[in-house]
């Protein structure tokens, strides 16, 4: 036999092969659609691609998914289904389904928390507490630094809170002549930075006065990269090298930084100097305390609690003042609570931040229509009924707080912003509403987020008007968590000419 027939019967071979793996998968992928098809949702947009198309589109484009949940939910009921590739994913959108799922730990953290442990090859959140799917571990992890988030200790951050807060307020005090546009989500993000940097790590990042420091692109880039990995061969496509390479940097800064605060943390514990009890200490007594916790694991959750820490804050305070800039008399009611509560104090006092409840309620509303974090994942061990729709056993389920709280089902008037909803003679339905997630696995920082964003919105009334530069399209847009798609450009003005406390 000559060299070409033996080629060509390779081929044959190789080709007979590729067919019926093609077959396979072909029956694999109707299985799939066969034991989920009793569940409402659009019809797919690809036999093989499912929904996906669809899905990547508004990913690429940056555009929130939960529009697209939203409809569906709509028109298919509480329960849907939708397909990416050979996987099925419930959206369960019932008070019921988020009281069951989210309060029991027989329901765990989804296989999709595993996307954020690395991005592009390379290490990112790892095994912290956010993506860890060990519970037992996170259990361990959760206990430890519960600690460093204690009301407590929280309440002795007031004096950081309030410094860090003030060089904002000396940033736009230098652009508050009623003509320059600012771009208040840029120093927004960088405040929340520097706040979580300082009281969580002791680094004194200063990036509000600092226009050239990397951590802001850094951390923007690495979301922008957490988003992208969503989309197949994102990384291997040569047009997106550039991209994929910043992202690695980025998460290679963010992890070289954390190892040298690490590194000096320990230094200072073996000298016997004072250190304070907050994230990083923490992150080194678990790790005292727990076998087999190395370098790496310690770096996952500095990584973890740096993006997380000021991300949520920035989401929700930028949103709010976007909000702000359209209800007037929102704005006039919560002046008049700064005045009377605040005055003209510089430093805002821990018993000041629950006397100020207009400004909770309007924290609250900007949250229920801009979950800075738009769904929560967990998994199902054994078959399970919602809303009358009965779901298989090993099936990923999504809840979205985003799509919840813009469901005429639940609210009324939804897409109006109206803090009112949260007054107390209102009544939320429950379940409807966990900005924060609900249960065991709640966000660690709420009570931190919250502080943080009272002190930082109460400077901002007690000293500006503002307005947005038009034209601003008010859109959102979704990479890891939601942001103001134009930015959220503003002209300020000083409130009065007067000397505060402090001065």
């Amino acid at each position: 036999m000559d060299a070409p027939e033996v080629i060509w019967g390779l081929l044959r071979i190789l080709l007979a092969v590729a067919l019926l793996a093609f077959g396979l998968y072909c029956c694999y992928i109707k299985s799939i659609h066969m034991k989920y098809d009793h569940i409402p949702g659009a019809p797919r947009v690809s036999f093989f691609l499912g929904h996906g198309p669809l899905i990547w589109k508004m990913v690429k484009n940056q555009e929130p998914l939960g529009d697209l949940f939203l409809q569906w939910a709509e028109e298919y009921g509480p329960v849907v289904r939708f397909n990416v590739l050979h996987k099925a994913v419930v959206l369960v959108l019932s008070p019921e389904g988020v009281k069951e799922c989210l309060l029991s730990p027989q329901y765990p953290k989804d296989q999709e928390y595993e996307r954020t442990c690395n991005i592009f090859g390379e290490r990112f959140l790892g095994n912290g507490l956010v993506s860890d799917l060990d519970h037992a571990r996170w259990y361990k992890q959760r206990r430890i630094m519960d600690v460093a988030f204690s009301r407590s200790y929280l309440t002795r951050l007031m004096g950081t809170f309030n410094d860090q807060a003030d060089k904002l307020m000396e940033q736009l005090e230098g652009k508050a002549d009623g003509k320059t546009a600012v771009d208040m989500l840029s120093l927004l993000s960088r405040v929340t930075l520097d706040i979580i940097a300082k009281v969580a790590f002791g680094l004194e990042l200063n990036t509000v006065y600092d226009d050239q420091t990397p951590f802001p692109r850094a951390i923007y880039m690495t979301l922008q990269g957490l988003s992208k990995s969503r989309i197949p061969f994102f990384e291997y496509m040569p047009w997106n090298r550039k991209e994929v390479k910043g992202v690695q940097e980025s998460i290679r800064l963010l992890r070289r930084t954390g190892k040298e605060c690490i590194e000096q943390r320990r230094k200072d514990m073996q000298d016997g100097e004072e250190i304070p009890l907050d994230i990083l200490t923490q992150i080194l007594k678990g790790a005292a305390q727990e076998e087999g916790c190395n370098d790496e694991l310690m770096l996952d959750n500095f990584v973890t609690f740096f993006i997380a820490g000021h991300d949520t804050t920035t989401t929700q305070l930028s949103f709010t003042i976007m909000e702000l800039s359209r209800n007037p008399e929102v704005v006039a009611k919560l002046q008049a609570e700064v005045d009377d509560v605040i005055g003209v104090k510089r430093d805002i006092a821990y018993e000041d931040l629950g006397k100020l409840q207009c400004l909770s309620q309007v924290l609250k509303e900007a949250l229920r229509l801009y979950s800075p974090v738009p769904t929560v994942p967990r998994w199902t061990r054994k078959e399970t009924v919602f809303e009358g729709v009965k779901i298989p056993a090993n099936t990923t389920l999504m809840f979205s707080q985003y799509v919840m709280g813009r469901m005429k089902r639940f609210f009324k008037d939804p897409l109006i912003f109206n803090p009112d909803r949260f007054s107390k003679d209102q009544t939320i339905p429950y379940f409807t509403y966990f900005p924060f997630s609900l249960g065991g696995h709640t966000c660690i920082g709420q009570l931190f987020s919250q502080m943080e964003a009272k002190v930082v919105m109460a400077k901002f009334l007690q000293r500006f008007e503002f307005q947005l530069v038009p034209p601003q399209s008010f859109k959102i847009m979704e990479t890891a968590s939601l942001k103001p798609l134009d930015g959220l450009v503003c002209r300020l003005r000083p409130r009065r000419h007067l000397r505060y406390e402090g001065d």
